[in-house]
C-alpha cells in the first residue's frame, strides 16, 4: 500500500461530491473589510456554484448566492432560526465527513511511519477504532436530524492537515489542531442539543467528545516525545499547529470572541492537556479575522448582487 497519499487520492463512492478546499483557505485569511470579503466571494462564485451542484446546498446558493457560506459559518446554530433544519444537517454532514477523514488520517499515521515507537502505533490504532465508531455515530445522527450521506459536498481540507511527512507535525496538526477543533464544535453541539431538548444528540456527542479529549492528549504526548531534545523541530511542530488553528478559525467564527459562532471549549481543552498560554495564543490566532458585523454585511451585499444577476438573466431569456 502506498505511503503518504494526498487528499486528491481519497477514495469515495458515488454518493459523495468533492468540493475544492480553496474557500476555507480564503476565509481564514480575509481582513476585517466588507469590500474585501465581497470581492473574494464574488470571484469564487462560479466555483462555489459548481461545487454545490446536485446537492442540498444548491438551494442555499440559489437563495443567498456565494455568501451562503458566510451565513453558515458566521451564525450560531439556533433551533428557532430560519433554515435551522438545513443548517443543522449541513453541520452534521460536515462532522460526519470530518470523522471519516479523521479515521483515514489516523490510519495513514499508523502506516506512514513504520519506524515510529510501538506505543505510538498502538495509540493511532486506538484512534482508528474510535474514529470508526464516530463515523457510525454521526451517520446515525445525520439520519436522526433528517439528513443523509452525500447530501452536501465534501471538502477534504481536514485530511490535508494529515499529510505531513514528519510524525511530530502530523500529530501537532491533527491531534492538537483538528481534534482540538472537534472539542470546540462538539461542545457547541451539546449546547444546541440541550437548547432543543434532543437527548439522543446530547448523549451521543458527549460520548464522542470524551474520545476527542483522549486524542488531543495523544497529540500532546507525542509532540513532546518526538521533539525531545530538538527545540527546532518542536518550533516547526508548533508553527504547523498554529497554521492549522488559523485555517480552522473560519475567519474568526471559531474563536474566543464574543461574536463567535463556535466558542473555544476552554475547559475541555484544558482537560485535554492545553496550557493556559497555548489557549491564550489560540484565542489570539483565531480571533484575528472579520467581525460578525463585517461578514453579515458582506453576506447581505452578496445576496443582493446574486438575486439581481438572477433577475437580469431571467429577464434577458424571457
Amino acid at each position: 500500500m502506498k505511503r503518504f497519499i494526498q487528499h486528491e487520492e481519497l477514495a469515495r463512492d458515488s454518493r459523495f461530491i468533492r468540493q475544492p478546499n480553496v474557500m476555507v483557505q480564503v476565509l481564514a485569511n480575509l481582513p476585517d473589510d466588507v469590500d474585501a470579503v465581497v470581492d473574494a466571494f464574488d470571484q469564487m462564485a462560479p466555483m462555489i456554484e459548481i461545487g454545490v451542484k446536485g446537492t442540498e446546498a444548491e438551494s442555499l446558493f440559489d437563495a443567498y448566492g456565494p455568501g451562503f457560506a458566510l451565513i453558515v459559518f458566521n451564525e450560531p446554530l439556533d433551533p428557532e432560526a430560519p433554515a435551522a433544519a438545513e443548517r443543522l444537517q449541513l453541520r452534521m454532514h460536515g462532522i460526519f465527513v470530518g470523522e471519516l477523514q479523521a479515521l483515514e488520517g489516523a490510519g495513514r499515521s499508523l502506516w506512514d511511519f513504520p519506524d515510529a515507537p510501538w506505543e505510538f502505533k498502538m495509540n493511532m490504532a486506538r484512534q482508528c477504532w474510535d474514529e470508526a465508531r464516530h463515523v457510525q455515530i454521526f451517520e446515525k445522527l445525520l439520519d436522526h436530524v433528517g439528513g443523509y450521506v452525500g447530501m452536501f459536498p465534501e471538502a477534504t481540507f481536514l485530511f490535508e492537515c494529515a499529510c505531513s511527512d514528519d510524525p511530530a507535525l502530523r500529530v501537532a496538526g491533527v491531534n492538537r489542531g483538528l481534534e482540538g477543533l472537534a472539542c470546540d464544535v462538539f461542545r457547541d453541539m451539546i449546547r444546541y442539543a440541550e437548547k432543543s431538548g434532543d437527548e439522543v444528540m446530547r448523549q451521543a456527542i458527549d460520548y464522542v467528545l470524551a474520545d476527542e479529549i483522549t486524542h488531543v492528549r495523544f497529540g500532546s504526548t507525542w509532540v513532546r516525545e518526538f521533539c525531545k531534545g530538538d527545540p527546532e523541530r518542536l518550533e516547526r511542530a508548533q508553527a504547523f499547529r498554529r497554521e492549522v488553528d488559523k485555517q480552522f478559525s473560519f475567519g474568526g467564527s471559531r474563536s474566543d470572541r464574543e461574536d463567535a459562532a463556535i466558542p473555544i471549549a476552554w475547559e475541555d481543552r484544558k482537560e485535554a492537556g492545553f496550557t493556559e498560554e497555548e489557549l491564550q495564543e489560540l484565542a489570539a490566532i483565531s480571533g484575528d479575522g472579520p467581525s460578525k458585523k463585517t461578514l453579515t454585511e458582506a453576506a447581505r451585499i452578496l445576496r443582493e448582487r446574486h438575486l439581481a444577476r438572477r433577475a437580469e438573466a431571467q429577464g434577458a431569456s424571457a
